[in-house]
């Protein structure tokens, strides 16, 4: 029977790339590790950066889901399990599987994606994680696009898998979690499009292609765009202050 020395040995073992990828596939997210690590996670969120969701009611309950957003920042998939019900896998550089990280990533629903490659192990893990009925979150961007007044050019792997699969895909849009040069108050703020159903498309690039282009990217670029033109928390925060302000000199005249 192995000691609890021998374990602890094993939890800080490396685990190949193949190796991630099928526990990935096997087993995905721990349920007692996401329901924890969420349960502490969701109101930190919510209380330091005002964490805010429309349209949740829009992914739906059961079935291969594809959600996918614009990506500004590393915490963007901390954001988006925030907010879905529904547990959710997505992908991450290779680098952070290392150790007892790399394991944590995994029991969290994560898996690993070899970046500057053509990733065969994370395309079938992404595939696996569908055909079993789970939740992704892909990013067409592909990359972290860190500033905030443009979006990235989108790859059509996410409509290609959800093709695919039979996946429905929710167009979804973030702001607020791009890094700023000053500490200032943000508010973080998520909407999840309607459904795209796949079902009269075929697994081709013309199609995952005009989906792209013609459908899911529109949609999260004008879902963006509004989130960008809403008055956020400093701007509130401000009108607050010169309303109070102007009250104060009135009352003191």
């Amino acid at each position: 029977m192995p000691t609890p020395a021998d374990l602890w040995e094993t939890s800080l073992m490396e685990l190949t790339h193949e190796q991630a990828h099928e526990l990935a596939r096997e087993k995905g997210s721990n349920p007692v590790a996401y329901f924890l690590v969420r349960l502490i996670l969701v109101p930190v969120l919510r209380i330091f950066f005002g964490l805010q969701a429309k349209g949740v009611e829009n992914i739906p309950k059961t079935g291969p889901v594809v959600i996918a957003p614009n990506h500004k920042s590393f915490w963007d998939s901390f954001f988006l399990a925030a907010v879905v019900k529904r547990r959710l896998h997505f992908m991450g550089k290779a680098e952070l599987f290392r150790g007892w990280r790399g394991r944590l990533f995994l029991a969290l629903g994560a898996f690993p994606v070899l970046r500057g490659a053509s990733d065969q192990e994370a395309l079938e893990t992404s595939r696996a994680i569908l055909l079993r009925g789970d939740v992704l979150a892909l990013f067409p961007e592909g990359t972290r696009v860190s500033d905030p007044e443009r979006l990235g050019n989108p790859k059509r792997g996410a409509t290609r898998l959800a093709i695919e699969t039979g996946a429905v895909i929710i167009p979804t849009a973030m702001t607020g979690t791009e890094k700023r040069k000053w500490p200032l108050p943000r508010k973080v703020r998520i909407v999840f499009g309607e459904p795209i159903p796949v079902t009269d498309l075929q697994a081709s690039p013309e199609h995952a292609g005009m989906l792209l282009d013609q459908t899911l990217w529109p949609t999260v670029s004008e879902e963006y765009a509004k989130l960008r033109n809403t008055p956020g928390l400093i701007a509130g925060g401000l009108a607050a202050a010169g309303i109070g302000y102007a009250l104060w000199r009135r009352r003191n005249r």
